[in-house]
Protein backbone atom coordinates (compact mmCIF):
# COMPACT_ATOMS: atom_id res chain seq x y z
CA UNK A 1 0.00 0.00 0.00
CA UNK A 2 1.41 3.69 -0.99
CA UNK A 3 1.34 6.38 0.66
CA UNK A 4 -1.46 7.75 -1.54
CA UNK A 5 -3.25 4.87 -0.64
CA UNK A 6 -3.33 5.54 2.89
CA UNK A 7 -4.39 8.94 2.54
CA UNK A 8 -7.97 7.45 1.95
CA UNK A 9 -8.28 6.77 5.45
CA UNK A 10 -10.59 8.82 6.90
CA UNK A 11 -11.90 10.71 4.02
CA UNK A 12 -15.14 11.76 3.05
CA UNK A 13 -16.60 9.45 -0.44
CA UNK A 14 -18.85 11.74 -2.18
CA UNK A 15 -20.67 10.83 -6.10
CA UNK A 16 -19.24 12.30 -9.17
CA UNK A 17 -22.22 14.66 -8.69
CA UNK A 18 -21.33 15.74 -4.99
CA UNK A 19 -23.59 13.80 -3.06
CA UNK A 20 -22.15 12.18 -0.05
CA UNK A 21 -21.87 8.11 -0.02
CA UNK A 22 -20.05 7.50 3.26
CA UNK A 23 -16.44 7.85 5.13
CA UNK A 24 -13.45 5.69 4.56
CA UNK A 25 -12.66 3.22 7.17
CA UNK A 26 -10.13 0.95 6.13
CA UNK A 27 -9.14 -1.49 3.08
CA UNK A 28 -8.67 -4.98 2.37
CA UNK A 29 -5.41 -6.21 0.47
CA UNK A 30 -4.22 -8.96 -1.41
CA UNK A 31 -1.05 -10.75 -0.50
CA UNK A 32 1.32 -8.39 -2.55
CA UNK A 33 -0.07 -5.55 -0.62
CA UNK A 34 -2.94 -4.48 -3.58
CA UNK A 35 -5.45 -2.70 -2.47
CA UNK A 36 -8.48 -4.90 -3.32
CA UNK A 37 -11.40 -2.79 -1.50
CA UNK A 38 -11.93 0.17 0.38
CA UNK A 39 -14.57 -0.38 3.46
CA UNK A 40 -17.00 2.91 3.38
CA UNK A 41 -19.27 3.47 6.17
CA UNK A 42 -22.83 4.55 4.43
CA UNK A 43 -24.43 5.23 7.90
CA UNK A 44 -28.07 3.58 7.89
CA UNK A 45 -26.97 1.38 5.03
CA UNK A 46 -23.60 0.13 7.21
CA UNK A 47 -20.21 -0.55 6.08
CA UNK A 48 -19.95 -1.44 1.74
CA UNK A 49 -17.30 -2.74 0.14
CA UNK A 50 -15.95 -0.76 -2.56
CA UNK A 51 -13.83 -1.58 -5.66
CA UNK A 52 -10.41 0.49 -5.39
CA UNK A 53 -10.53 0.91 -8.82
CA UNK A 54 -13.56 3.01 -8.56
CA UNK A 55 -12.46 5.25 -5.99
CA UNK A 56 -10.23 8.52 -6.40
CA UNK A 57 -8.36 10.85 -4.06
CA UNK A 58 -9.15 14.32 -5.09
CA UNK A 59 -7.71 16.65 -2.30
CA UNK A 60 -9.55 16.09 0.96
CA UNK A 61 -12.64 14.01 -0.57
CA UNK A 62 -12.51 10.92 -2.33
CA UNK A 63 -14.40 10.28 -5.38
CA UNK A 64 -16.77 7.25 -6.00
CA UNK A 65 -17.16 6.60 -9.76
CA UNK A 66 -20.13 4.33 -10.69
CA UNK A 67 -19.32 0.93 -12.21
CA UNK A 68 -20.85 1.34 -15.62
CA UNK A 69 -18.61 4.36 -16.38
CA UNK A 70 -15.58 2.27 -16.06
CA UNK A 71 -16.29 -0.49 -17.99
CA UNK A 72 -18.37 1.69 -20.89
CA UNK A 73 -14.82 3.95 -21.04
CA UNK A 74 -12.87 0.59 -20.71
CA UNK A 75 -14.69 -0.82 -23.82
CA UNK A 76 -14.59 2.41 -25.99
CA UNK A 77 -11.16 2.80 -25.68
CA UNK A 78 -9.98 -0.96 -26.90
CA UNK A 79 -12.94 -0.64 -29.57
CA UNK A 80 -11.22 2.54 -30.64
CA UNK A 81 -7.82 1.63 -30.59
CA UNK A 82 -9.01 -1.88 -32.49
CA UNK A 83 -10.59 0.20 -34.72
CA UNK A 84 -7.88 2.43 -35.41
CA UNK A 85 -5.07 0.12 -36.20
CA UNK A 86 -7.89 -2.11 -38.45
CA UNK A 87 -7.63 1.18 -40.45
CA UNK A 88 -3.72 1.48 -40.13
CA UNK A 89 -3.64 -2.13 -41.81
CA UNK A 90 -6.36 -0.96 -44.82
CA UNK A 91 -3.40 1.95 -45.48
CA UNK A 92 -0.71 -0.73 -45.18
CA UNK A 93 -1.93 -2.51 -47.71
CA UNK A 94 -2.73 0.02 -50.08
CA UNK A 95 0.87 1.02 -50.24
CA UNK A 96 2.38 -2.31 -50.89
CA UNK A 97 0.20 -4.86 -52.14
CA UNK A 98 2.90 -7.53 -51.48
CA UNK A 99 1.98 -7.31 -47.48
CA UNK A 100 -1.22 -8.30 -48.21
CA UNK A 101 -0.87 -11.71 -46.54
CA UNK A 102 0.60 -10.63 -43.73
CA UNK A 103 -2.04 -8.17 -43.01
CA UNK A 104 -4.54 -10.44 -43.87
CA UNK A 105 -3.63 -12.89 -40.48
CA UNK A 106 -3.66 -10.12 -38.20
CA UNK A 107 -6.52 -8.56 -39.82
CA UNK A 108 -8.35 -11.74 -38.39
CA UNK A 109 -6.61 -11.26 -34.85
CA UNK A 110 -8.51 -7.73 -34.58
CA UNK A 111 -11.65 -9.27 -35.95
CA UNK A 112 -11.57 -11.59 -33.14
CA UNK A 113 -11.11 -9.25 -30.85
CA UNK A 114 -13.90 -6.89 -31.98
CA UNK A 115 -16.14 -10.23 -31.55
CA UNK A 116 -14.84 -10.68 -27.89
CA UNK A 117 -15.57 -7.07 -27.37
CA UNK A 118 -19.27 -7.41 -28.53
CA UNK A 119 -19.90 -9.65 -26.06
CA UNK A 120 -18.59 -7.60 -23.10
CA UNK A 121 -20.61 -4.63 -25.20
CA UNK A 122 -23.85 -6.43 -24.87
CA UNK A 123 -23.76 -6.69 -21.22
CA UNK A 124 -22.55 -3.01 -20.48
CA UNK A 125 -25.67 -1.96 -22.68
CA UNK A 126 -28.11 -4.14 -20.38
CA UNK A 127 -26.81 -2.09 -16.80
CA UNK A 128 -26.85 0.96 -18.80
CA UNK A 129 -30.82 0.46 -19.75
CA UNK A 130 -31.10 -1.05 -15.81
CA UNK A 131 -29.10 2.15 -14.57
CA UNK A 132 -31.45 4.31 -17.33
CA UNK A 133 -34.54 2.47 -15.31
CA UNK A 134 -33.27 3.42 -11.54
CA UNK A 135 -33.06 7.33 -12.75
CA UNK A 136 -36.20 6.97 -13.93
CA UNK A 137 -37.77 5.76 -11.01
CA UNK A 138 -35.75 8.23 -8.67
CA UNK A 139 -36.88 10.86 -10.28
CA UNK A 140 -40.76 9.69 -9.76
CA UNK A 141 -40.12 10.24 -6.34
CA UNK A 142 -38.27 13.22 -6.21
CA UNK A 143 -41.49 14.68 -8.19
CA UNK A 144 -43.79 12.89 -5.47
CA UNK A 145 -41.84 14.88 -2.83
CA UNK A 146 -42.14 18.06 -4.27
CA UNK A 147 -45.77 17.71 -5.43
CA UNK A 148 -46.78 16.16 -1.75
CA UNK A 149 -44.93 19.63 -0.37
CA UNK A 150 -46.76 21.61 -2.09
CA UNK A 151 -50.35 19.91 -1.09
CA UNK A 152 -48.95 20.33 2.13
CA UNK A 153 -48.10 24.55 2.02
CA UNK A 154 -51.32 24.58 0.36
CA UNK A 155 -53.61 23.17 3.53
CA UNK A 156 -51.57 25.51 5.84
CA UNK A 157 -49.94 22.20 7.10
CA UNK A 158 -46.73 23.59 6.31
CA UNK A 159 -45.16 27.28 6.03
CA UNK A 160 -43.71 28.79 2.64
CA UNK A 161 -39.98 28.59 4.04
CA UNK A 162 -40.28 25.28 4.82
CA UNK A 163 -42.22 24.21 1.33
CA UNK A 164 -38.89 26.57 -0.38
CA UNK A 165 -36.27 24.54 1.80
CA UNK A 166 -38.42 21.31 0.17
CA UNK A 167 -37.66 22.44 -3.61
CA UNK A 168 -34.32 23.69 -2.37
CA UNK A 169 -32.70 20.44 -1.49
CA UNK A 170 -34.86 18.40 -4.25
CA UNK A 171 -33.23 20.52 -6.80
CA UNK A 172 -29.76 19.73 -6.14
CA UNK A 173 -31.34 15.76 -6.56
CA UNK A 174 -32.77 16.71 -9.66
CA UNK A 175 -29.56 18.07 -11.55
CA UNK A 176 -27.85 15.07 -10.35
CA UNK A 177 -30.41 12.51 -11.61
CA UNK A 178 -30.52 14.43 -15.14
CA UNK A 179 -26.51 14.61 -15.37
CA UNK A 180 -26.02 11.13 -14.65
CA UNK A 181 -28.97 10.09 -17.18
CA UNK A 182 -27.43 12.60 -19.73
CA UNK A 183 -24.19 10.71 -19.91
CA UNK A 184 -25.89 7.42 -19.88
CA UNK A 185 -27.26 8.61 -23.20
CA UNK A 186 -24.34 10.22 -24.47
CA UNK A 187 -22.33 6.69 -23.63
CA UNK A 188 -24.83 4.89 -25.73
CA UNK A 189 -24.45 7.43 -28.67
CA UNK A 190 -21.06 6.87 -28.86
CA UNK A 191 -21.09 2.95 -28.91
CA UNK A 192 -23.28 3.15 -31.51
CA UNK A 193 -21.43 5.08 -33.59
CA UNK A 194 -18.44 3.29 -33.06
CA UNK A 195 -20.14 0.13 -34.16
CA UNK A 196 -20.91 1.77 -37.44
CA UNK A 197 -17.13 2.11 -37.74
CA UNK A 198 -16.25 -1.09 -37.41
CA UNK A 199 -18.72 -2.25 -39.70
CA UNK A 200 -17.02 -0.36 -42.47
CA UNK A 201 -13.10 -1.65 -41.22
CA UNK A 202 -14.07 -5.30 -40.44
CA UNK A 203 -14.47 -6.26 -44.11
CA UNK A 204 -11.06 -7.69 -45.23
CA UNK A 205 -8.89 -5.89 -47.77
CA UNK A 206 -9.35 -8.24 -50.52
CA UNK A 207 -13.29 -8.40 -49.95
CA UNK A 208 -13.23 -4.41 -50.41
CA UNK A 209 -11.37 -4.69 -54.02
CA UNK A 210 -12.88 -7.41 -55.20
CA UNK A 211 -16.25 -5.15 -54.56
CA UNK A 212 -14.89 -2.58 -56.02
CA UNK A 213 -14.34 -4.52 -59.12
CA UNK A 214 -17.55 -6.00 -59.04
CA UNK A 215 -19.57 -2.73 -59.08
CA UNK A 216 -16.63 -1.66 -62.51
CA UNK A 217 -17.86 -4.34 -64.15
CA UNK A 218 -21.47 -4.10 -63.55
CA UNK A 219 -20.99 -0.67 -64.93
CA UNK A 220 -19.26 -1.64 -67.87
CA UNK A 221 -21.56 -4.07 -68.82
CA UNK A 222 -24.35 -2.18 -68.08
CA UNK A 223 -22.50 0.13 -70.59
CA UNK A 224 -22.52 -3.00 -73.35
CA UNK A 225 -26.18 -3.60 -72.88
CA UNK A 226 -27.37 0.29 -73.65
CA UNK A 227 -24.97 0.06 -76.84
CA UNK A 228 -26.34 -3.95 -78.27
CA UNK A 229 -29.63 -2.74 -79.13
CA UNK A 230 -28.96 -0.46 -81.62
CA UNK A 231 -27.83 -3.16 -84.11
CA UNK A 232 -30.77 -4.91 -84.68
CA UNK A 233 -32.95 -1.33 -85.41
CA UNK A 234 -31.46 -1.02 -88.31
CA UNK A 235 -30.93 -4.20 -90.16
CA UNK A 236 -34.43 -4.80 -90.78
CA UNK A 237 -34.80 -1.76 -92.76
CA UNK A 238 -33.72 -3.05 -95.87
CA UNK A 239 -35.23 -6.62 -95.16
CA UNK A 240 -38.78 -5.12 -95.67
CA UNK A 241 -39.16 -5.11 -98.97
CA UNK A 242 -37.87 -8.58 -99.98
CA UNK A 243 -40.58 -10.26 -97.57
CA UNK A 244 -43.63 -7.91 -99.45
CA UNK A 245 -44.36 -9.85 -102.59
CA UNK A 246 -44.91 -13.27 -100.98
CA UNK A 247 -48.03 -13.24 -100.25
CA UNK A 248 -49.23 -12.98 -104.17
CA UNK A 249 -49.29 -16.56 -105.22
CA UNK A 250 -52.02 -17.06 -102.73
CA UNK A 251 -54.46 -16.62 -104.96
CA UNK A 252 -53.70 -19.32 -107.37
CA UNK A 253 -55.20 -22.33 -105.28
CA UNK A 254 -58.45 -20.30 -105.49
CA UNK A 255 -58.76 -20.23 -108.94
CA UNK A 256 -58.39 -24.07 -109.32
CA UNK A 257 -60.54 -24.84 -106.43
CA UNK A 258 -63.58 -24.51 -108.49
CA UNK A 259 -62.52 -25.72 -111.35
CA UNK A 260 -63.08 -29.29 -110.32
CA UNK A 261 -66.94 -29.34 -109.58
CA UNK A 262 -67.56 -28.02 -113.34
CA UNK A 263 -65.64 -31.21 -114.95
CA UNK A 264 -67.79 -33.40 -112.39
CA UNK A 265 -71.49 -31.89 -112.85
CA UNK A 266 -71.66 -32.66 -116.67
CA UNK A 267 -70.31 -36.18 -116.35
CA UNK A 268 -72.85 -36.43 -113.85
CA UNK A 269 -75.39 -35.16 -115.44
CA UNK A 270 -74.53 -37.74 -118.59
CA UNK A 271 -73.78 -41.06 -116.64
CA UNK A 272 -77.54 -40.99 -115.16
CA UNK A 273 -79.18 -42.13 -118.66
CA UNK A 274 -76.32 -44.99 -118.85
CA UNK A 275 -77.63 -46.36 -115.77
CA UNK A 276 -81.30 -46.09 -116.19
CA UNK A 277 -80.81 -48.18 -119.21
CA UNK A 278 -78.41 -51.30 -117.52
CA UNK A 279 -80.87 -50.93 -115.20
CA UNK A 280 -84.40 -51.78 -117.56
CA UNK A 281 -81.99 -54.29 -119.47
CA UNK A 282 -81.25 -56.04 -115.74
CA UNK A 283 -85.13 -56.36 -114.95
CA UNK A 284 -85.87 -57.75 -118.20
CA UNK A 285 -83.81 -60.43 -118.40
Amino acid sequence: MSNNDFEMIGKQVKDMYGTSIGKVVGTITDIDGTIQTVGIDCGSQGLQQIPFEQLVVQGDVVIFIPKWRLESQRLLREKSLTLRRLKALLDIVSENDEMRDDAEVIHEKYKSKLISLDETEAQIKAKLESRLSELDEQMRGVKMLIFDAKMQFKSNEISESMFESVKQQTTDLIEHITHENAEISNVQRRITDLNAEVQQAIQPPEKQLQESAASYLETTESDVETKLPEAPTQAPIPEVPVSMPEPEPEPEPEQSIPEPPQEVTPITSESKPEQSDWLARMEAQ
